[in-house]
């Protein structure tokens, strides 16, 4: 990574823009950012985190606050970073959020935070993307850190100088394999962490399926586990399983065999009781045929009278069968007869000819008015209509008028009511900002009260600081203060003294209590912008007066929506036009209806005239008239018709009647009756012929059935012989039948219970087979998983697969960085890289020990003073970028920031400390000095002056 242009507008100490040429300090290698404390030196290096990855280093990024209070109003905060990342030249151009002013009214609002990154190719800026997220993962990926570790290695800010030198071994891990890209050994032990619990459930899948097959060969035979199979902790192991399996099998077969002999033995005993019980039951079926018969034989000679008779009226009834058709004919003919004469009302046929003919003409002549009484009633109607249609023109223009003149009440309604909320508005946020006010005075008061509590707590820590230096020594240490080995009279701190922590406590509780009090500042200026609108909308007077006024149009508008239809015109200009369009339809409608009464007032005289003979119908309505007329003329015709063809019937029935009685008397005599009446007597249905017939039938049929029985050969011998006892064999067969079904429910049992055993016995074989292989791999698998992850006794450093890979990566940091310190620290200091575990962690492998040539001993770095943290911390970060920029492959670091700290240094050991800095300028590499100690300026030509003003901060270049 190597720097080019910075510019920065309106962010952090700079009002105004400023601009950092890096490629002119990288000429120099070493350069100095100088200026008084507070004018923003470490700003500058916040700007070019900002651009990389979109925040700033330490307890800064708490804030949210990276816009310069001094800026120009509606100025946007900026920074634009040139830089070289990897092999490609990138422009950055980041904006964090900020409140800008509001392009309509006043007060502010938030603007969010944006990002543009563009890539130099030939020549021409290429952007590639404004996504926040994607632009952060892109300059992480290429640079090979993120803004954490990017602070430790490449940009030491105040207070983060010895973060690395004194991390613990899991952040070192996290932080060497991004910078060395090493994560396949991370990717190596989580596959074989991954492969391991897959084979443990793959092995326990296949365990659980063994001991499923287990189970249910134990519940198929009734036979008890021989241990629990849950574990397989026998120590005859799984081939005793698979014994003890095919054991059961074998006793399972061999019963089946002893069951099957049984139920052939039962089922001959049985064939030979069930052939003696259905020889029986043949002979006692027989018996009973044989005696049935006999009874049946007596009882049908004794009905032979009955039988004759049945036959003597079967034969008449078919004979009078032929004369039924004819006698019906004569009962048809004779009803017919009767109904005519009955439907016959006059007799005189010249009179009701002349009365028909008569009925034909009346009719004739209404039916010819009745168009004119048509087109009158249609005029009548047509007039009704437009009548309705004018009283309804009328309705809707006086409703049109209510709707325009509502448009202008309802605009003065509504502009009425805004105010009436607005000056409800004005007296909530008036007890709002007052509210909002007396939380900013208390959150004020409280930020006072932790500052002095701040301040208190940093002044009794300074007053024990000798307490806690000698609570630091280690035995035969130096002391940092005097140099002595000899400590005999150690400071002691009092009860209540503080620590850095109770000091670092009350910081944070000053910077919690100055953000509330911002926020409750800003809650304030909102509240008074928002009152200020509300006072501007309510406008002058009071809200009585509002109310009334707004009551008095109300009513109006009420009144005038009733009149509109309960709703106002969205357009004053086309109601009006309405109105005028249903004032001009009206007109015409009255001048159509005038023209219509007229046509209809001549019509009705001429119908008039033509019912004057029928007085009695007229009812005002004339074609109610004519339809009643016409048809009382119709109804006249049609009864003298009627009555005409009455007549005409009843001569026709005459004759048919007749003519049936003369077919009857043929009939009868033809059938040998004496008379129609016996013919009639001797009548029977289809049902009962066909009743009769069946049973003479039948009573043949059985006659002749008994009499084959009782002509049989061994009818005889068969009347002479003993009945079997049926019931006697029935049951020596039961039993036999019973013994059968025992036995073959034996031979059922013990053949399923085998060859459900023969296939478990398989499955268990098949099961067992399977599950070998899964164990051992296993096995393999978590031993070597465990040595992998340093879990395993023979990993004696407890040291993971890639921490050991990165402790070499370190032991190169540790070497190159000792070169450096040998000379800072006049021989005296020296870095170690164990592979031991530090205090409190769980895996060793990247631990870091200095060791002081002076007394010989290691110790853990955080009992160094703080001039020596700084020597062996700038050390350590100087051989990491060594180490990094030489490696292939790693993120090349041609840019080193160092923030502050050298005022911590004696004179001797800066000498030292500046000539390692000079040395870098051989490589290629650029080192920014931040401090404002004057020897450093003395030093160091080329400098880039941070100035501090009340319009704000600026930036120039020396040397």
């Amino acid at each position: 990574m190597r720097l080019h242009v910075l510019e920065a507008t309106a962010f952090g100490p700079f009002a105004d823009t400023v601009r950092v040429d890096f490629d002119h300090l990288s000429a120099a290698g070493l350069f100095l950012l100088s200026g008084p404390t507070g004018a923003g030196k470490t700003s500058v290096l916040d700007a070019v985190c900002f651009a990389l990855y979109g925040d700033v280093p330490g307890d800064r990024s708490s804030a949210k606050r990276l816009r310069c209070d001094g800026a120009a109003p509606g100025v946007a905060p900026q920074v634009t970073l040139e830089a070289t990342l990897g092999d490609r030249r990138f422009r950055i151009v980041r904006s964090p959020a900020w409140e800008r002013p509001k392009k309509r009214g006043t007060g502010t609002t938030t603007q969010q935070a944006s990002v543009t990154l563009s890539e130099l190719v030939a020549g021409d800026w290429v952007p590639l993307s404004s996504r926040l997220d994607e632009t952060g993962h892109l300059v992480s990926e290429l640079i090979g850190m993120n803004l954490t570790q990017f602070t430790q290695v490449a940009m030491l800010p105040q207070g983060r100088f010895q973060a690395f030198l004194r991390a613990r071994s899991e952040e070192r891990h996290e932080l060497l394999q991004r910078l060395f890209r090493t994560g396949r050994f991370a990717d190596v032990e989580r596959w074989l962490r991954d492969r391991r619990l897959d084979l443990r459930r793959r092995s326990e899948s296949a365990h659980q399926g063994v001991a499923d097959l287990a189970s249910r060969v134990s519940e198929v035979d009734g036979a008890p586990l021989p241990w629990d199979v849950r574990d397989l902790t026998e120590p005859s192991g799984d081939g005793t399983l698979l014994a003890w399996a095919e054991e059961l099998h074998g006793s399972a077969a061999a019963s089946a065999t002893a069951a099957g002999a049984a139920a052939s033995v039962a089922g001959a005993a049985e064939a030979e009781a069930r052939q003696a019980l259905e020889a029986g039951r043949v002979l006692a079926e027989r018996r009973a045929r044989l005696d049935a018969a006999a009874r049946e034989h007596e009882a049908l000679l004794a009905e032979a009278d009955a039988v004759a008779a049945d036959r003597a009226v079967l034969a008449a009834a078919r004979r009078a069968s032929g004369v039924a058709p004819v006698l019906r004919l004569v009962d048809q003919a004779r009803s017919a007869r009767a109904t005519a004469a009955r439907a016959v009302t006059r007799e005189d046929r010249d009179a009701l000819v002349a009365e028909v003919e008569s009925a034909v003409t009346a009719a004739a002549r209404v039916d010819a008015l009745r168009p004119r009484a048509a087109r009158l009633a249609t005029l009548h109607a047509e007039a009704g209509r437009l009548s309705t249609r004018a009283t309804e023109l009328e309705r809707l223009t006086a409703a049109a008028r209510a709707r325009c003149e509502a448009v202008d009440v309802q605009a003065a309604l509504d502009t009425v009511a805004e105010r009436i909320a607005a000056h409800g508005t004005v007296a909530r946020l008036r007890t709002d900002v007052a509210a909002a006010r007396e939380a900013w005075h208390e959150s004020r008061v409280a930020t006072l009260a932790a500052r002095e509590h701040a301040i208190d707590v940093r002044r009794a820590r300074l007053d024990s600081m000798a307490a806690e230096l000698a609570g630091a020594l280690a035995v035969g240490a130096c002391c940092p203060v005097c140099g002595s080995d000899d400590h005999p009279a150690k400071a002691v701190s009092g009860p209540d003294a503080p620590d850095e922590r109770a000091e670092k406590a009350a910081q944070r509780a000053v910077d919690d209590a100055a953000s509330v009090e911002h926020l409750r500042d800003v809650e304030v200026r909102e509240l008074a912008t928002r009152l200020e609108h509300a006072q501007d909308a309510a406008g002058p007077g009071d809200v009585d007066s509002l109310q009334a006024e707004r009551a008095e149009l109300a009513g109006s508008l009420s009144r005038l929506l009733a009149a509109a239809g309960g709703r106002p015109a969205r357009d004053a200009a086309a109601a009006a036009h309405a109105v005028e369009e249903l004032v001009a339809e009206s007109a015409s409608v009255e001048a159509t209806r005038r023209s219509l009464t007229e046509e209809a007032g001549l019509l009705a005289d001429e119908l008039e005239e033509a019912l004057a003979d029928a007085a009695e119908y007229t009812t005002g309505d004339a074609a109610a008239d004519l339809d009643r007329l016409l048809r009382r003329h119709r109804a006249a015709e049609r009864d003298g018709r009627a009555a005409l063809d009455a007549l005409d019937r009843l001569a026709e029935t005459e004759r048919g009647v007749r003519d049936a009685e003369a077919a009857l008397a043929d009939a009868v005599a033809a059938a040998g009756f004496a008379s129609p009446n016996d013919a009639a007597a001797a009548l029977r249905d289809v049902a009962a012929c066909s009743r009769l017939e069946q049973r003479l039938a039948r009573h043949e049929q059985r006659l002749a059935a008994v009499t084959e029985v009782l002509r049989a050969p061994d009818s005889e011998e068969l009347a002479a012989a003993t009945p079997p006892d049926v019931d006697a064999l029935d049951g020596a067969h039961r039993a036999a039948l019973a013994a059968l079904h025992d036995a073959r429910t034996a031979e059922d049992r013990w053949t399923t219970r085998a060859g459900r055993l023969t296939s478990l016995c398989s499955a268990l074989a098949a099961a067992l087979d399977d599950w070998a292989p899964l164990r051992a791999e296993l096995e393999l698998a978590t031993r070597l998983c465990a040595f992998v992850e340093g879990k395993s006794a023979d990993n004696r450093l407890q040291m993971r697969l890639s921490a050991y890979v990165l402790a070499y990566r370190l032991s190169q940091v540790v070497a190159a960085a000792n070169e450096r310190l040998a000379r800072m620290s006049d021989s005296r200091y020296s870095l170690e890289h164990t592979g031991r575990r530090g205090a409190g962690e769980t895996r060793g492998g990247l631990s870091l020990l200095v060791r002081d040539d002076w007394s010989g001993e290691a110790r853990d770095p955080a009992t160094l003073s703080g001039g020596e943290t700084f020597v062996v911390s700038l050390a350590l970060a100087l051989g990491l970028a060594d180490v990094i920029t030489n490696e292939v492959g790693g993120a090349t670091l041609d840019t080193l920031f160092v923030d502050e700290g050298f005022g911590s240094l004696d004179a001797d050991t800066l000498d030292d400390v500046m000539d390692t800095l000079d040395s870098l300028r051989d490589g290629g590499r650029v080192v920014g000095v931040v401090s404002h100690v004057a020897e450093m300026r003395d030093r160091i030509p080329t400098q880039l002056l941070v100035a501090k003003s009340r319009r704000g901060s600026t930036i120039s270049l020396t040397g």
